[in-house]
C-alpha cells in the first residue's frame, strides 16, 4: 500500500465513520466500557527529510487498557520496515507508549488525539558504513473509532514520529538529522 493509497483509503473509512453513526447508530450496544484490548493496524507512511524520503507500509500492534469512555494507555509495536534511497537506506522498528483522550460523539462513535513516546530501533546503512540508534522521541496523533460490536471497535488513525541520527558517523555526507514520518493507517481493536 503506498502513501497515497493509504491516505485515500484513511479519506473513504473517515468520511464513512463520520456518516455510519448517524444511520447505523445502536442505542441498544452496551459495553462495559473499562478493560484490557489488543489491536492490530496496517497503513503507510511518509518519511521526510534528505536522502530518507520514501514512503512504504507499516504494521502495528498494540495491547492496552481502557479506563473509561474517555482515557486509555496503550503500548504497541510498530514495524516501518526499509525505506530510504540507493546510497542511504535505514530499517525502523520500536514501541510506543500513549495516552490517548477520547471523545465519544455518540455511543458508537468517537474522536481521539494521543501523545507519548517512540522507543525505536533506526539501522542506517549509509556510505558503505552501518550505525543502529536506539532512542526515545515524541509521537503525536489523532483518529477517529467506530463500534461495530461490543467488542470489536474499527478505527482510522493518522501519526506523527521522528528519529534521530549523529550525522558526523558518516563523515558528513548525510545532509539531516534524520528522517520524520506521516503516517496513515486503519484498524481493528478488539476489547475484553
Amino acid at each position: 500500500m503506498s502513501y497515497k493509497s493509504g491516505l485515500a483509503t484513511i479519506t473513504v473509512l473517515s468520511a464513512a465513520f463520520v456518516f455510519a453513526p448517524a444511520t447505523w447508530a445502536k442505542d441498544d450496544v452496551t459495553r462495559d466500557e473499562a478493560g484490557p484490548y489488543v489491536s492490530g493496524s496496517y497503513g503507510g507512511y511518509k518519511s521526510h527529510g534528505g536522502e530518507f524520503n520514501d514512503e512504504n507500509d507499516l504494521f502495528g500492534a498494540a495491547l492496552g487498557y481502557q479506563f473509561n469512555p474517555m482515557f486509555s494507555l496503550e503500548a504497541e509495536y510498530i514495524d516501518f520496515g526499509n525505506f530510504g534511497n540507493d546510497n542511504v537506506d535505514g530499517k525502523l522498528k520500536g514501541l510506543g507508549l500513549s495516552v490517548i483522550g477520547r471523545l465519544p460523539l455518540t455511543q458508537s462513535f468517537g474522536v481521539y488525539g494521543k501523545a507519548g513516546v517512540f522507543a525505536s530501533a533506526f539501522d542506517v546503512n549509509a556510505f558503505d558504513n552501518s550505525e543502529t540508534y536506539d532512542d526515545v522521541n515524541p509521537l503525536v496523533g489523532a483518529g477517529v473509532d467506530f463500534r461495530v460490536t461490543d467488542q470489536l471497535t474499527a478505527f482510522a488513525e493518522y501519526d506523527r514520529y521522528n528519529v534521530d541520527i549523529d550525522k558526523s558517523d558518516f563523515n558528513g555526507q548525510i545532509n539531516n538529522d534524520g528522517p520524520d514520518f506521516d503516517t496513515g493507517r486503519v484498524g481493528l481493536k478488539f476489547q475484553f
